[in-house]
């Protein structure tokens, strides 16, 4: 079986604005090339195609529903092998997160049509994918999208990263976050292939890369900062094979560039930024200089506007592309979902353009905090408490307070292998007011015995409030981490 090589860059891309058509070509002309590797086991592009043509055969001649739920007991390949069986079908795939409870996993599949479909052949604009984030209350809500997003998504992709993004992907992260399982149809649609892994695995991706067997990875922060610490703790040398690293997911944090570029020196590195419902919207080449509001200029095929500006320039986040989701599954209607305006769209994220035209972040609307009558954005502090010796990820939050209206509170995870003394919060003000407005600085900061993770790898900000929450009602902890204020 071929592996991917340098010369496979000078392929021609698909012209097929559906995700899975380009399969059926490189079967024919590039059918002995590994499409994907997990671990040891492989299939080529024949092999998948084969498989995917049963899976969809199947889907068909049964009259399956036109939303079909991805099997997640099966192994990874098995279950990309699912994914596209049941697109190539016309049919639109669901991908759950395998760690739901047996009560979140029964209300979403009440969501999805139950009746048998005959469905015509898939067109640009069929639904084809239906993907899960987190709603206020934390109830995943499905949000769908026709193959020419992802299309549309992939050219916008190779056209600003250059050919690199076109060569073989390494996706180390589940299928459920939709950002890896991007990374995985990029490489099978460009013809290049994908590895995977089963569970993700710091040491499992720097031998992956240090054999060669690709030359991009696409992760997010937490992932790159594992790696990096593997890679000092086993004193491994530089990886040169790399030449395309894309970052994104949350804020990569840009004073460990230097670390990364360490351990990858030939690597181009790339953040963007993007959501679930809108797909690409801005990139840059990391700079450790940059200011840490700024995520990039907009791509070529997405146009930006400012909305409800405040004194400061800051407003509502609206862009306009063809990469943009089609809708909710059943609809949704919290203050997480995102607003439309005609062809414009929202998630709710608020910023602002510079003089450069890079559009600058700066936070979520629905977790700015007003404190002595000024607007905070917990992302912006996290992101300073984050640069801390010692401190891997902070959770900022508003308290209520009598004087300030809100009072602010950070919640911070430690590096456990530090043997250093905490740091006190007389420390961490002085490091925050030397950065930052001193009214942005916490008033208080405890520790969080057990961080909690979103399914995509985010800080989970909403368990961490309720354990906050628990512990100034004076609550027992039993299911939520303990917090130990710093003195």
């Amino acid at each position: 079986m071929a592996l991917w090589r340098p010369d496979d860059l000078m392929r021609q891309r698909p012209v097929s604005d559906l995700v899975h058509a380009p399969l059926a070509e490189w079967a024919h002309s590039r059918g002995g090339v590994v499409a994907i590797r997990c671990g040891e086991q492989t299939l080529t592009f024949a092999q998948l195609q084969a498989a995917v043509t049963q899976r969809s055969n199947s889907l068909i001649q049964s009259c399956a529903p036109a939303t079909v739920m991805v099997n997640d007991d099966l192994p990874m390949v098995d279950r990309l092998v699912d994914f596209l069986g049941i697109i190539a079908s016309g049919r639109c795939a669901a991908v759950g997160d395998p760690d739901w409870p047996p009560a979140i996993r029964k209300s979403v599949l009440a969501t999805l049509p139950e009746q048998a479909a005959d469905l015509p052949a898939p067109q640009p604009k069929s639904a084809f994918y239906v993907g899960y984030t987190s709603g206020s209350a934390g109830t995943p809500k499905g949000y769908v999208r026709h193959h020419q997003s992802w299309t549309s998504s992939f050219r916008a992709c190779l056209d600003a990263f250059g050919p690199h993004a076109s060569s073989c992907m390494l996706a180390p992260g589940r299928d459920s976050h939709s950002l890896f399982l991007f990374g995985m149809m990029l490489g099978l649609w460009s013809g290049a292939g994908v590895v995977v892994q089963e569970h993700f695995s710091a040491a499992g991706v720097l031998e992956t890369l240090r054999r060669g067997l690709t030359p991009c990875l696409m992760a997010v922060p937490s992932q790159l900062m594992m790696m990096v610490k593997v890679a000092q703790h086993r004193g491994m040398a530089p990886i040169e094979d790399v030449r395309l690293i894309l970052v994104s997911g949350s804020r990569w944090i840009r004073g460990r560039t230097a670390e990364l570029r360490a351990l990858f020196p030939c690597a181009r590195i790339i953040e963007f930024y993007g959501a679930s419902e809108t797909s690409f919207m801005a990139w840059m080449d990391t700079d450790d200089t940059t200011p840490p509001p700024v995520v990039g200029l907009p791509f070529a095929n997405v146009e930006v506007q400012i909305r409800d500006k405040d004194e400061d320039g800051v407003g509502l986040i609206y862009v306009r592309s063809p990469m943009l989701f089609m809708d909710y599954v059943g609809g949704a209607d919290d203050d997480t979902a995102a607003l439309r305006d005609g062809d414009w769209l929202s998630v709710r994220d608020l910023g602002y353009v510079d003089e450069q035209g890079r559009l600058c972040l700066a936070g979520r609307q629905n977790r700015m905090i007003v404190t002595k009558g000024k607007n905070l954005f917990p992302e912006e502090l996290e992101t300073v408490l984050a640069t801390y010796p010692g401190v891997v990820n902070a959770s900022v939050h508003g308290v209520e307070d009598p004087l300030r209206g809100l009072q602010v509170v950070a919640l911070l995870q430690l590096e456990q292998e530090s043997s250093a003394k905490p740091p006190c919060a007389l420390q961490l003000t002085a490091w925050c007011q030397q950065r930052l407005e001193s009214y942005k600085a916490p008033r208080q900061y405890f520790l969080a015995s057990d961080w909690r993770f979103t399914p995509s790898g985010k800080t989970d900000h909403r368990a961490l409030a309720q354990s906050l929450r628990h512990h100034l009602d004076g609550a027992l902890a039993t299911d939520w981490p303990c917090l130990t204020p710093l003195p």
